[in-house]
């Protein structure tokens, strides 16, 4: 039976960009504006306070995790009162990497707390629907196999060896899993992970995930989730957020861009491995979803991907998510 939760880490496309040593002592605060890119922070000594908007603020302690899909603003301090320092992440660009680290508030020292932030992209074209299924703050504290895949990804990122983007991404992939799964519980706001963490509902998205080319009606999804078809409307819709043919179609769309950009497939079999019964419903469906007719995303997507192997870097048409920064978190 398929795996939503790997499917959907790997249509996302999760490269490393940077990660970076943060410290803190006395009385210090950073705020740092919305950026949208994906963000992390590990705590390796002792704690200090993370407000992120629309959020509670919460202590981060030693050997916590935190991971923003899509960073919004956020304010991290001491446990002293202290003006913020404004900061803007696109201003604080790979150059600054060449510093072993950051250091906040009283200079010298032993600092009150050190953490491991980073930040990396979401390569895919889809991004901001995937992320919009995940939670905008995941806070794991406590685990080891966490704390062991951060210190990997510090290790890998500080070195010049061969293959050193090619196992960053790796290890990215596998931090955004762990911590994903561990996040996945009833009391998670509505997304993929709260779907996940129900059973019945678990079984319904993994026969999606499984079979996205099966004509599935309400009928059958409420049948292998063994509830009646209200029932399960309305408990899936509330987990998700999405109603559940809603959330089928969103999923084979983000198959087919990912079908079109990555492969060299006649418009017939994309259609077909996402449920359509013809390239003429597919097409209709996709350009209504998406706004491109399949044959214009392929091409456009294909020329983004030709321009960034000639020039390495991504036009911002190209992936609203992409940038590189260092953030607290």
């Amino acid at each position: 039976m398929s795996d939503p939760l790997s499917q959907l880490i790997s249509l996302l496309q999760p490269r490393a960009v940077l990660s970076k040593g943060i410290s803190g002592a006395g009385a210090w605060a950073v705020r740092y504006a919305a950026f949208g890119q994906p963000g992390f922070c590990a705590v390796l000594e002792g704690s200090c306070l993370l407000a992120v908007d629309g959020q509670d603020t919460v202590t981060l302690e030693a050997g916590d995790f935190v991971l923003l899909p899509e960073t919004p603003g956020f304010t991290m301090s001491g446990f002293e009162p202290a003006l913020p320092v404004q900061i803007e992440p696109a201003a604080a660009d790979a150059a600054d990497t060449a510093q072993p680290d950051m250091r906040h508030g009283t200079q010298d020292g032993a600092p009150d707390v050190r953490l491991l932030g980073g930040a990396f992209a979401f390569d895919s074209p889809d991004a901001a629907l995937l992320v919009s299924l995940l939670p905008p703050l995941v806070h794991v504290r406590g685990v080891e196999r966490l704390a062991v895949l951060v210190r990997l990804v510090r290790e890998e990122s500080e070195a010049d060896r061969p293959g050193r983007s090619v196992v960053l991404t790796r290890f990215v992939e596998v931090l955004l899993i762990e911590a994903l799964r561990l996040a996945s519980t009833a009391q998670a706001p509505p997304g993929l992970l709260r779907g996940l963490a129900d059973d019945r509902l678990a079984a319904a998205m993994r026969s999606m995930h499984g079979e996205p080319s099966r004509a599935w009606t309400m009928a059958q999804l409420a049948k292998a989730a063994a509830l009646s078809r209200s029932a399960f409307f309305e408990r899936f819709s509330q987990a998700v957020g999405l109603p559940p043919m809603e959330y089928l179609l969103a999923w084979r769309m983000a198959l087919a861009k990912d079908m079109l950009r990555r492969q060299d497939l006649r418009l017939a079999t994309v259609a077909e491995r996402v449920g359509y019964s013809s390239a003429s419903t597919f097409s209709t469906a996709f350009s209504r979803h998406v706004g491109l007719a399949p044959s214009r995303f392929a091409r456009l997507y294909r020329s983004v991907s030709t321009r960034r192997a000639d020039t390495k870097s991504v036009p911002p048409a190209a992936n609203r998510t992409n940038g590189s920064y260092t953030s607290g978190v």
